[in-house]
């Protein structure tokens, strides 16, 4: 929840100046709030770089005041993301909650970011495998089949690491990620899942985390409002992807 509508759209503006317009061989979007998704589209139009939405809600429209549904985002933008960790944890947003959101977006044919992750008493306790798979089952349960690859993306993002100025370690995201895409795999059927890292990720750590096998990504946070350090971790994720 950051920037005007005039701010967020000078700040697209750069970030897109800042990325150019050619292709960077990896997917790069800015999630905006909802009141800036329309203009930002146009300001958008011939770039590299997709719209997303930051949330949606889990049925198509009734009396749920306040709320913004996958029907109505659809045709507007390509993404949203569903389960971020503030929804969870100041709004008191259940994990079931987040499963019925992430099929109704796969109903409007929208492609999701699904955040999972561990808060700190969690990580400490040994409990944080145990906490992230229940998150991405509760996510499936809704789904009649496994979503398909390309339907979806998982992002885990450690509570304790996200505007915390702390880091999870790369070998620390690197265990998590392979865990996630060995649990999608051998619990929810689906192979190959993208999972991305979310958590203070900036330009002085990015190249190192993407240097990780398992972590094809970056879910950026405060980073994100700063268009030369988001051009700077696209650039490294573009890196990484170069042969050789």
């Amino acid at each position: 929840m950051n920037t005007s509508v005039e701010e967020g759209l000078a700040l697209a503006l750069h970030v897109r100046g800042a990325i150019g317009d050619r292709p960077t061989g990896v997917d790069v979007a800015v999630l905006p709030p909802f009141t800036h998704l329309w203009p930002m589209r146009d300001v958008l139009a011939g770039s590299p770089i997709r719209l997303g939405a930051q949330d949606a809600f889990w049925e198509d429209a009734g009396a749920y005041t306040g709320e913004v549904s996958a029907a109505m985002l659809a045709g507007w933008c390509p993404l949203v993301l569903v389960g971020h960790s503030e929804r969870r944890h100041l709004l008191g947003e259940t994990d079931e909650q987040v499963g019925l959101k992430f099929a109704q977006a796969l109903r409007h044919d929208l492609r999701v970011i699904v955040a999972v992750g561990e808060t700190e008493g969690e990580r400490d306790g040994g409990m944080a495998f145990d906490v992230v798979d229940r998150q991405l089952r509760a996510a499936l349960a809704p789904l009649d089949a496994p979503p398909s690859t390309a339907s979806f993306v998982v992002a885990y993002e450690p509570v304790w690491a996200i505007g915390t100025g702390r880091t999870a370690t790369p070998e620390q995201a690197e265990e998590m990620c392979a865990h996630i895409g060995e649990y999608l795999s051998s619990g929810g059927g689906v192979e190959r899942a993208q999972v991305l890292y979310g958590g203070s990720v900036t330009a002085a750590n990015a190249a190192s985390l993407f240097e990780q096998p398992h972590i094809e990504g970056a879910l950026v946070g405060g980073a994100s409002l700063r268009a030369d350090e988001f051009a700077a971790i696209v650039a490294a994720a573009a890196e990484q992807r170069r042969p050789g």
